[in-house]
């Protein structure tokens, strides 16, 4: 959010239950009045209910807020579809898949990272030529290419923990490190996806 550094640091500690809480949707809401982009505010709710809010995440578990009407322009159920297919083309589970995208993006399409990462798939540019991805916020394009990815890693690593690590920090950090970078973000991220995955097949 170049040019906007009154929302550059992040706000935590605000229960949704209290004033406070209150006073930054009110904020959030000045700031779409004044025509400044607070559509890419993030969020996440630790363990003790506490919410945590920024325009810089610095991890995976944050989500992005759509307050002003800013919502993914795909359904639900149409997302689910694309992955089925595209798994079973690739051969990778579609329950991990699944998971994969709902922590990347929270079936958000429109979804772009602080790091630049884009669409359901949250796939860096970089990554998107060598996937030859030329429309990244194309629900289609980018399912497709995240399985695709997604499929070289878990051909690439010994273990879909070792895969799930490289989709996040990049394969040469896993080859680096022999395994799970030393990231906190990539460790999270990692758990986070795991969980989720062991819950869609439970």
């Amino acid at each position: 959010m170049a040019g906007n550094e009154v929302l550059c640091m992040h706000i935590k500690y605000i229960r949704k239950n209290s004033i406070r809480f209150t006073f930054l949707v009110l904020f959030f809401l000045f700031l779409a009045h004044t025509g400044l982009d607070a559509s890419t505010i993030y969020y996440h709710k630790d363990e003790e209910g506490v919410m945590h809010f920024t325009d810089t995440p610095d991890s995976k578990d944050y989500e992005p807020m759509h307050l002003f009407g800013r919502e993914s322009n795909v359904d639900r159920s149409t997302v689910l579809r694309l992955i089925k297919k595209y798994s079973n083309l690739y051969g990778v589970d579609a329950s991990l898949v699944r998971a994969v995208l709902q922590v990347e993006s929270n079936f958000d399409n429109q979804a772009v990272s602080s790091a630049g990462a884009q669409g359901l798939m949250q796939i860096m540019p970089e990554t998107q030529k060598h996937l030859k991805l030329s429309a990244p916020f194309d629900p289609e394009a980018n399912i497709e290419a995240g399985i695709r990815y997604l499929n070289r890693m878990l051909k690439r690593f010994s273990s879909v923990r070792q895969a799930l690590a490289a989709y996040n920090a990049g394969p040469s950090k896993v080859e680096e490190y022999e395994g799970m970078p030393p990231y906190p973000e990539t460790r999270r991220y990692v758990k986070k996806v795991l969980d989720i995955y062991k819950k869609f097949q439970d």
